[in-house]
């Protein structure tokens, strides 16, 4: 239902009301769900009547709609029980029980066995919970006060506890200012009518006899009840009402984009919700009534020259946003196409969207099939920000979602947009959600809001100002578009397509603010911010997938689209008629798949087919030249130029993306490795700087001769390009340097307390899953927990170097110590697995495997005891109650904690297990070994794959523990062991990257993990040193030293084992051989360890990239 509907509701829930007609009033409430109505609920909660009570609640939410509705009708029905019980009806509480709160049962038994019990009790009070209990109508109001506070928390309720604020018989006043209306527009009208009906149009009829003419001032009365203004001094709907409405049913463009210009601005006013902020339009009102057309009955409203449309049309505002005025074009050439590949980029999966910054030109947004975002610096080459998808608040989540992310449904990103001002980022997903991001500088990406959005995917996002106010436009596969707040409050629902809306496309003309969208049944549409339905219905070229996009002057609209049969349209729209003005040519085959377009200033047109990037002149149908980039681009490849036309990103077929740049493009990214005011200030010699050992450089040093003006990068701002000038030959870039982080006061730190006063060496380390704690595993089997708790120093909770935690123990003084009677503690391989929810901890330390409440550190349950010994333990990801051990005697049980069972037993190792990981994506689990062998494994049947051994370094044997974990891809896997990192294609079950110690990391290592985003690892090094290298091309980006975290004159100090905190990617704790922990992340001036190495990018000159001449480019 349109909000405009939902207000003709409120509006009949106000007369009904005022007219005593209460039984109706509340049925309408229920039955329409607007407003829960508290002071009627309240009535029938004290009053005891409970069949009406959730009645009544039906209309607004279900039991299982999300766990604020399950508390409150799990209360109800409780107190329902009880009074049944108090008043000794035990017949009655059994058919409560088994037929009210029996479903309940299926989400927590043990409490639906509590409430059973008490049908025993001769009295339920014995119970030491309802020991408190009073009498009935004491016990209603407690449970009342409850009650409200579950309701107000629940989202479902969110804007439906509060009636809008209307005057006194609102709707009668509505239709006496129709009747009004209508009686003005009379042709011949009587000084005092007869009104007798509602049902048809007010006319005055023709009296007996002769007429003479009169002015028409007294208004209508036949609805008595409110109070008659006088004609124009209540004031009747404005006349151009009229040609709204007329608008509305237009089927061109040009009767909404032209003759809207008055009747929007005026519509606005009248029917848009007051959730949405409008500005005052002031609009004359007719002073005598209006003279009758020649042709009764017919008034050409939509004719924008019309004498009542020039009267109605507002005055631009000065603060509305306008394009500028179409400028005469200068001459071009195909050097102005960003043509010739400049960088390769890669990410963790394939790109799925990309956009680049709207002001600061080399500033790329990008979004991945794993759900993560990254934000690229393309001068520096360099990521700035990465966020992997995570769900900010489950509980807002609606029990649907929930369900989904509990499948462990792959959830991909399907946009990400910027505002206008640059300040939000937008982030639009394959499953319900946007996230919405504060961007304020390189290094500060907040999260600002989360929005369940739609039901599916959300297909688009956009960020639009009606009003001057920032919000975002979605659409998805529920056939909705949907226009928010930058806070997250929903503002309007268009309702109207018949399949899943693909793409949407906000716009204004002038001060008309308008949406495009369409659906992939190619139904294109527009909407106006007036839940007045959509003003346009025609069919896209293709009748499949479109997009429409405005030139950078917002004044020619193409759409580009395919058919289902894989042909591709691309096609400028005649916006005055609705129809296409021009067909471009140049689409050769047909493809799979939905083809990606984008504009460039006002002058050219870019789309990816057939591996390639086709570009075409605005003004002329055939294609003006093609380029595939120098290869490796997929079928139909994504692209997004920058403001300025000079860069042009594409997505390529190995999960990454290439920069295509003109000239101007090519200068744009020269490194910025200084600032401008040290570039001015200080020359930089190359024969000064000093490359640290094994560090890899650039193959182009930078060489500012003395005195000589510096090129500064365009991005800066307060410096005049034509007067920073550099000559081309000088112009390289600098040396790259490893960061080395020598001194305490180059880091955050923080040593974790221990009460013990000396523990044994730390083997095994876990953040908890919250981000909020550390977990130690010593190799005497004793568990160590510490927690960070909210305070002003740390408001979030999430362990930090600021601050330090607290050991943590139960009340009941217990601590987590695994069984070791008997065991060989220096042969021991001890092992550690906490669950998603941090609810229980699973290890052992040679014995039997224990099963820890986290809460209160109580054994649940032992299994599996020795011989042989577990050695490595994994969850499955889907199933906690599966669980994947690694044995001393090589094999791998798949064992069922439920019923207590080895499910499967595999074999295929030499050694004993070290390592395990499982792969949702590609359905596997991954094992290594003590014999430095890898295996793959099948989830579905538990048969080996593939086996594949590490290749060690000349002169070593393959023996020694391996780690394995998977990168945020699921795809790829880090291999640990003392001679090396490897990285492996899961997919291909092949070594794809190999790193070996050496220079200053030349010591074996000795524990090395993915940082949270996978861009990371922190590696621990047997002499103390910490290497963080770059997780896509192993190459080192920081080197911090052990007189940097460990104190002076402890010799053999080292750490064991490193871990990654799971939500914040700059942040490690080790556990080192003496028994303590320490955190360790960048300085907050830093804020980063190091920056990427130039391998990772590919740089290539104007002049190198290319030797073809624009004649052998043009077709």
């Amino acid at each position: 239902m349109s909000s405009l509907s939902r207000e003709l509701v409120f509006l009949i829930l106000q007369f009904l009301d005022e007219e005593k007609f209460k039984d109706s009033v509340h049925r309408l409430e229920k039955e329409s769900g607007f407003f829960f109505n508290t002071k009627y609920f309240d009535e029938k909660i004290l009053a005891g009547e409970w069949d009406e009570v959730e009645k009544y609640l039906s209309g607004f939410t279900k039991v299982d709609d999300n766990r604020y509705s399950m508390k409150i009708f799990f209360e109800i029905r409780k107190q329902k029980y009880l009074e049944a019980l108090d008043g000794k009806d035990k017949a009655k509480a059994v058919e409560i029980l088994v037929q009210d709160l029996r479903v309940f049962s299926t989400y927590n038994e043990d409490l639906y066995k509590e409430i059973t019990q008490l049908l025993t009790l001769q009295n339920f009070r014995e119970n030491e919970q309802l020991s408190k209990y009073g009498d009935t109508k004491t016990a209603r109001t407690i449970m009342l006060v409850e009650l409200k506070k579950l309701i107000e928390a629940n989202p479902l309720f969110r804007d439906k506890l509060t009636f809008p604020t209307l005057r006194s018989s609102r709707l009668r006043t509505l239709i006496n200012q129709s009747l009004n209306w209508q009686h003005q527009l009379c042709k011949n009208p009587r000084p005092n009518p007869d009104i007798k009906t509602l049902f048809t149009d007010h006319t005055c009829t023709l009296p007996n006899g002769p007429l003479a003419p009169s002015s028409v001032n007294q208004p209508i009365t036949t609805l008595t009840k409110p109070t008659v203004y006088p004609l124009g001094a209540h004031g009747p709907f404005p006349p151009n009402a009229a040609a709204a409405a007329a608008a509305a049913n237009a089927g061109a463009l040009a009767s909404w984009m032209a003759a809207a210009s008055g009747a929007s601005a005026a519509q606005a006013a009248v029917v848009t919700p007051v959730l949405m902020p409008q500005p005052q339009i002031q609009v004359p009102i007719l002073k005598r009534p209006r003279t009758p057309p020649a042709t009764p009955g017919i008034v050409d409203y939509q004719n924008p020259d019309h004498e009542l449309m020039k009267r109605l049309r507002p005055n631009p505002s000065v603060e509305e946003v306008t394009y500028p005025a179409p400028r005469q074009q200068g001459p071009w050439s195909l050097e102005d196409l960003p043509t010739k590949v400049a960088l390769a980029l890669h990410q963790v999966s394939t790109v799925t969207s990309m956009e680049f910054h709207p002001m600061q030109n080399t500033l790329l947004l990008v979004g991945t099939a794993s759900g993560e975002i990254t934000l690229w610096e393309l001068g520096m080459r360099e990521r700035l920000v990465s966020r992997p998808f995570k769900i900010w608040d489950m509980s807002n989540c609606s029990l649907q979602f929930q369900a989904l992310i509990g499948k462990e449904t792959p959830i991909s990103v399907t946009r990400v947009a910027w505002s206008s001002d640059g300040n939000f980022i937008g982030v639009a997903y394959t499953k319900h959600l946007v996230h919405l991001y504060a961007f304020s500088g390189p290094n500060d990406l907040r999260q600002h809001t989360e929005i369940e959005a739609h039901v599916g995917a959300v297909n688009d996002l956009a960020f639009a100002n009606p009003n001057r106010q920032q919000c975002v436009v979605t659409c998805g596969d529920d056939k909705l578009i949907k226009v928010w707040d930058v806070s997250g409050r929903k503002h309007f629902t268009f309702e109207g397509h018949d399949a899943p809306v693909y793409s949407i496309c906000p716009h204004h003309k002038e001060n008309i603010q308008f949406i495009f969208s369409t659906a992939i049944d190619g139904k294109i549409k527009a909407w106006l911010y007036d839940n007045m339905g959509s003003r346009v219905d025609y069919d896209a070229p293709g009748k499949w997938c479109t997009t429409m996009l405005y030139s950078a002057d917002g004044t020619r609209l193409f759409s580009c689209g395919k058919s289902k049969d894989g042909d591709s349209f691309l096609v400028e729209w005649n916006e005055s008629e609705g129809s296409i003005k021009r067909t471009y040519h140049g689409f050769q085959k047909k493809l799979a798949g939905v083809v990606q377009f984008d504009t460039s200033k006002n002058h050219f047109l870019a789309v990816g087919e057939d591996g390639q990037i086709k570009f075409w002149d605005m003004d002329n149908v055939n294609a003006l030249t093609s380029t595939d980039a120098e290869g490796g681009l997929p079928a139909l490849p994504h692209l997004r130029f920058n403001k300025e036309g000079n860069l042009l990103a594409v997505t390529t077929a190995d999960n990454g993306f290439k920069i295509l740049a003109n000239p101007a493009g090519f200068r744009s990214l020269r490194p910025m490795e200084t600032t401008a005011s040290e570039t001015m200030r200080t020359p930089v010699d190359s024969s000064v700087i000093k490359a640290v050992p094994g560090a890899p450089v650039a193959s182009a040093s930078c060489k500012v001769e003395r005195g000589s003006p510096v090129r500064l990068p365009p991005m800066l701002n307060g410096v005049d390009p034509s007067k920073a000038r550099i000559d081309d030959s000088t112009d390289k870039p600098k040396s790259w340097h490893l960061a080395e982080i020598l001194e305490p006061s180059q880091c955050r730190q923080a040593t974790l307390p221990d009460t013990a006063g000396s523990s044994p060496k730390v083997v095994r380390l876990l953040y908890t899953n919250s981000g909020a704690g550390i977990l130690a595993l010593g190799f005497n089997g004793i568990q160590r927990l510490w927690k960070w708790l909210r305070s002003e120093q740390n408001p979030s909770g999430k362990a930090t170097a600021t601050v330090v935690p607290q050991p943590w123990q139960p009340s009941s003084g217990l601590v987590m110590t695994n069984d070791v009677s008997g065991v060989n503690l220096e042969e021991a391989a001890p092992c550690i697995a906490l669950s998603k929810n941090d609810s229980y901890v699973m290890s052992a330390a040679g014995g039997k495997i224990s099963l820890f409440n986290m809460m209160t550190f109580k054994v649940m349950t032992t299994f599996m005891p020795p011989p042989p010994a577990s050695t490595f333990l994994a969850f499955h990801p889907q199933d906690n109650n599966i669980i994947a051990i690694g044995m001393e005697d090589s094999t791998i049980h798949i064992y069922n904690v439920r019923v207590d069972e080895v499910k499967s037993k595999l074999k295929g190792h030499q050694k004993r297990i070290t390592g395990l990981a499982f792969s949702t994506t590609l359905n596997i689990l991954v094992s290594s070994g003590a014999d430095a062998q890898i295996c793959f494994w099948s989830i579905d049947t538990w048969e080996k794959r593939k086996s594949v051994a590490i290749q060690m370094p000349a002169g070593k044997a393959a023996n020694g523990d391996t780690r394995v974990q998977f990168h945020v891809d699921q795809i790829r896997i880090l291999a640990v062991h003392e001679t090396q990192l490897a990285i492996f294609d899961a997919s291909k079950m092949e070594c794809i990257r190999q790193w070996i110690p050496q220079d200053s990391l030349s010591a074996p290592i000795s524990s090395a993990v993915y940082a949270c985003n996978s861009q990371l690892i922190y590696t621990a090094f047997r002499d103390g040193n910490i290497g963080v290298f770059d997780a896509d091309s192993l190459r080192l980006r920081c080197r911090i030293s052990p007189s940097a975290y460990l104190p002076q004159g402890n010799q053999g100090l080292s750490p064991l084992v490193v871990a990654a905190h799971p939500q914040e990617p700059n942040q490690f704790a080790v556990g080192l051989n003496d028994g303590s922990v320490k955190v360790i992340e960048p300085t907050e001036a830093e804020g980063k360890w190091g920056m990427v190495p130039p391998s990772e990018v590919i740089i290539t000159s104007p002049s190198t990239t290319s030797n073809q001449t624009p004649e052998q480019l043009q077709r």
